[in-house]
Order: structure tokens, then C-alpha cells, then sequence
């Protein structure tokens, strides 16, 4: 049995290889992410199944950024439908379905979670933006696609501009070590990515003297009100901000 101390020095460890594993794509992330800003453009925000714990975590969060548009369609949601949203992810052409009601443009961003990064809807939501002349990152694991079996012409890697390597073992589960079954970290991993990111993009806006509209807590003094100027600039582009 591993004791509790070993399981916190695991995880912690494999955060730390996700922040050196990629810390150039982070950086690049950041400087994508400062155009879309500097344009008063859109981030896009993408995944399906369990991902969208990654598209819940950017979106309309305390300490995240406003600019932000989750790319949503409740039948990949398994809390309506278990074996049903994993049906959904492998449907080709529901990307475009997606992307007819509102797609990304060449001067926004698109970030889509994927852990295996191999059915239709992931990777075809990638291409299609790419097509409409937006860049794409990735947030993925290497070696799970390497491992799924593929079911759409490419992978989200392969679609992706920059790609933010999980790490995360084909299966997603960590414990125990030499077996794993359980305790999946992809949600875990995905949060942390994206929060270095939000400090790289923080750090280069202090840098360039670009204002970074991020998000307050509404239960903190204040917090309401620099929402209400945020919710004034998004709302009529964010549907979901209503």
C-alpha cells in the first residue's frame, strides 16, 4: 500500500513534468493568447465528456480570463447521458454542426481538451477551425493518442498549432503505479496547464502594458462591480455570459 505522502510526491511529480515538459508551448500559448487580447478577439474553448471540466475551469471563473467562449453542445455532457455523450464524441460531422452556429475567426483562438485526442469531434472541431483561419491549441496527451485507436482521418495533435502534452498515461488512471485502475489525473493535469498559462499571459500583459480582463470573485469586496464592466464588453458576444 502507498502511503499518503507518496501519493501527494506522485501527482506532485507529475505536475512538475507537465511544467517542464512544456514550457516553451506555454510561453507560446501565452503570446497567442495576448494577440487574441490585443485584437479584442475571442478564446475558444472546447472538449467532450470529462474535458469539459477543462472548458468549466476556463470559463466564467474567478481569476480567469473574460474573453473566453465555451464551445458547448449538451449531448457530449455524460450527466445527460453517460453512453450517450461518448456516441456523441465519435460522431463525425458534429464539429461542423457546432462550428455552423458560431465558429472561430482568424483573429481568435481555439483550445480544445482532449486527453486521447482521437475521436471525430475533437479532432474535427480543430480542422474546422483551422480552416476558418484560427489557430489551435492543443491540450492532450502524447502518449494516449499514440495508444487509441483512431477514429477520425488525423488526431487533435496532428490539427493542433501548439500542443500542451499532459503526460497522462493511455487510460488516464495513475494508482497504483505498476497497474493503474483508478485515481485518473487528466483533470488535475488539464487545470494546472491552463493556470500557467493564465500566469504567463499575466506576466506578459504587465510586461507590454496589456490589460488582461480576467474575472473577480463576486464574494469578495468589489467583485460585482468589475464583473458588471466585463459582463458590459462580452455579454453580447458570450451568449452563455447571459
Amino acid at each position: 500500500m502507498v502511503s499518503t505522502t507518496e501519493r501527494y510526491a506522485d501527482v506532485a511529480e507529475r505536475l512538475a513534468e507537465a511544467e517542464r515538459g512544456n514550457a516553451e508551448q506555454i510561453r507560446k500559448s501565452a503570446e497567442l493568447i495576448l494577440e487574441v487580447i490585443r485584437a479584442d478577439a475571442l478564446v475558444f474553448t472546447a472538449g467532450a465528456g470529462h474535458s469539459l471540466a477543462a472548458v468549466a475551469e476556463t470559463f466564467y471563473r474567478a481569476g480567469g480570463l473574460a474573453c473566453v467562449y465555451p464551445v458547448y453542445h449538451p449531448e457530449l455532457l455524460p450527466l445527460h447521458g453517460a453512453q450517450h455523450s461518448t456516441k456523441t464524441e465519435r460522431r463525425s460531422g458534429l464539429a461542423e454542426e457546432v462550428l455552423a452556429e458560431r465558429a472561430p475567426g482568424p483573429d481568435d483562438l481555439l483550445v480544445v481538451f482532449s486527453t486521447s485526442g482521437v475521436n471525430p469531434y475533437p479532432v474535427e472541431l480543430a480542422a474546422g477551425a483551422r480552416k476558418r483561419g484560427a489557430s489551435v491549441i492543443a491540450v492532450s496527451s502524447a502518449a494516449s493518442v499514440a495508444a487509441a485507436p483512431k477514429r477520425a482521418a488525423t488526431t487533435l495533435i496532428d490539427e493542433a498549432s501548439i500542443v500542451l502534452d499532459s503526460h497522462v498515461r493511455p487510460g488516464d488512471s495513475s494508482y497504483p503505479p505498476d497497474a493503474p485502475r483508478t485515481a485518473p489525473l487528466s483533470t488535475v493535469i488539464n487545470a494546472f496547464l491552463w493556470n500557467l498559462v493564465l500566469a504567463e499571459v499575466l506576466d506578459l500583459g504587465a510586461a507590454q502594458g496589456v490589460d488582461i480582463p480576467l474575472w473577480r470573485s463576486s464574494n469578495v469586496d468589489g467583485g460585482d462591480e468589475a464583473n458588471a464592466a466585463l459582463l458590459a464588453k462580452y455579454g453580447a458576444r458570450v451568449p452563455a455570459l447571459r
